[in-house]
């Protein structure tokens, strides 16, 4: 069972999320083309791609908050399958659109469905996988089909956009997901997981109340529910997160090209960061399972990201620049993503796991990468180089770090600093001890 359980449960998930992120990502490698067909060249490009770009993280962030509460309320496989079903749908659609207008709203709801599937997914992780599993079970969730996405992604969508255009982009993601992922959640998924782990929805709620060992009703989930302030140092290190990861990769098939890299040479340069990324996830993943500081590992991708991206404008050559952002990223995303989202999720319980990292990537992912689209975009609008963008996206980074860090220090010594009630609360830390 166990096996079939990694397979079954960890396979599905991860080529959910890898079309996924194939759906987030093709509008940067089509973009250039889309400003064509629609007239928003020239001055009006920044601002007009910045928006389309963003539009995604809109809905997302909005999304990902009611996504997270809605854990509690319905059944996560049903509502993956239909949020996956009303995503790859946009896709197919935008493929169709004639109007900036349209573009934007079918990227809206793409964002909205996205960003309700993507907690689910956590809820579905933290009922089949136990603590000592959680790690490669978030590794396997979020990390390996984001990052697949993304480093097949710009290294095939980019010749294929440079052949056929960018429509056939999001006919292809579409398809891909109403065609294939759908069937396949609604059949690996059709089993319930053990009987200690069951989602709270789907049993009585007499059930529900004897399986948490407590004869009383559950408290109204508020702030202090999630942790308090602690709580508010891992949502802006997340932010922060959302900055550097979204500000990078919405633009970085452009800012390649900037640098002289155009055609094959454009779509791989785009994929190496994401390549590296996972090149770099499995010894890191490894220090992490064999040191436990799953935090402070986590504050050394956004130290390191931070100070190699800024040290671009001091980098003359494109192919020094290209390193440092292939570095960057690559580092950054393996030490940060799954020890974050591997902590975050041991750290709530099964009622508060879904509102806690809706919330965390509502805001983090959502928040961070509207604010960093328009930030890399106008800079480069001005400037005319996509590098005062990323050094910013570097000086958030290093804040990032200090707030990871000041969270592993909240959660493992600050007794009288979380509410006792809080399911992340000091039974929660005396439990697990000092290991981060």
């Amino acid at each position: 069972m166990t096996a079939a359980k990694w397979w079954r449960i960890g396979g599905t998930l991860i080529l959910g999320l890898f079309v996924a992120y194939l759906d987030r990502s093709n509008l940067s490698v089509g973009i250039s083309g889309i400003s064509h067909d629609f007239g928003f060249t020239g001055k009006s490009f920044a601002s007009t791609s910045s928006w389309a770009l963003t539009a995604f993280l809109f809905g997302y962030l909005a999304a990902n908050l009611a996504g997270g509460f809605l854990t509690i309320r319905l059944d996560p496989k049903w509502t993956l399958v239909t949020m996956i079903g009303l995503f790859s749908l946009s896709q197919l659609l935008t493929g169709w659109t004639d109007s900036v207008g349209l573009l934007i709203f079918f990227r809206v709801v793409l964002g909205l469905a996205e960003g309700i599937y993507w907690p689910q997914q956590f809820r579905l992780a933290k009922a089949w996988f136990n603590e000592q599993e959680m790690t490669r079970g978030s590794a396997m969730v979020q990390y390996y089909g984001q990052y697949l996405a993304l480093a097949l992604g710009f290294f095939l969508l980019t010749p294929l956009y440079d052949h056929v255009g960018w429509r056939p982009l999001f006919w292809l993601t579409g398809g891909v997901g109403l065609a294939a992922i759908v069937p396949l959640y609604i059949v690996a998924l059709r089993s319930r997981p053990p009987e200690a782990a069951r989602f709270p929805s789907s049993r009585p709620a007499g059930d529900r109340l004897r399986a948490a060992g407590s004869s009383q009703p559950r408290p109204r989930l508020t702030a202090s529910s999630f942790g308090g302030v602690p709580f508010l140092l891992l949502v802006f290190s997340y932010f922060t997160n959302g900055m550097l990861f979204w500000g990078v990769t919405l633009w970085i098939p452009l800012a390649v090209k900037a640098l002289g890299f155009t055609g094959g040479a454009q779509g791989l340069a785009s994929a190496l960061p994401y390549v590296l990324s996972l090149l770099l996830a499995v010894p890191v993943s490894m220090l992490s399972d064999r040191t436990g500081k799953r935090l402070p590992i986590a504050a050394s991708g956004l130290f390191v990201a931070g100070v190699l991206l800024m040290l671009l404008p001091f980098v003359a050559s494109p192919a020094g620049k290209l390193a440092l952002i292939c570095v960057a990223i690559g580092y950054y995303t393996a030490a940060y993503t799954t020890n974050l989202w591997a902590v975050a999720i041991s750290d709530f319980d099964e009622v508060t796991v879904g509102p806690a990292t809706g919330i965390i990537n509502g805001f983090g992912a959502g928040g961070g990468g509207i604010v960093a689209g328009f930030v890399v975009g106008h800079l480069r609008a001005s400037t005319g180089s996509y590098v005062p963008g990323f050094v910013v996206l570097g000086v958030c980074a290093l804040l990032g770090a200090g707030a990871t860090l000041l969270y592993g220090r909240y959660r493992r010594s600050a007794r009288g600093f979380l509410p006792i009630s809080a399911p992340f609360g000091t039974e929660s830390l005396e439990r697990r001890g000092t290991g981060v």
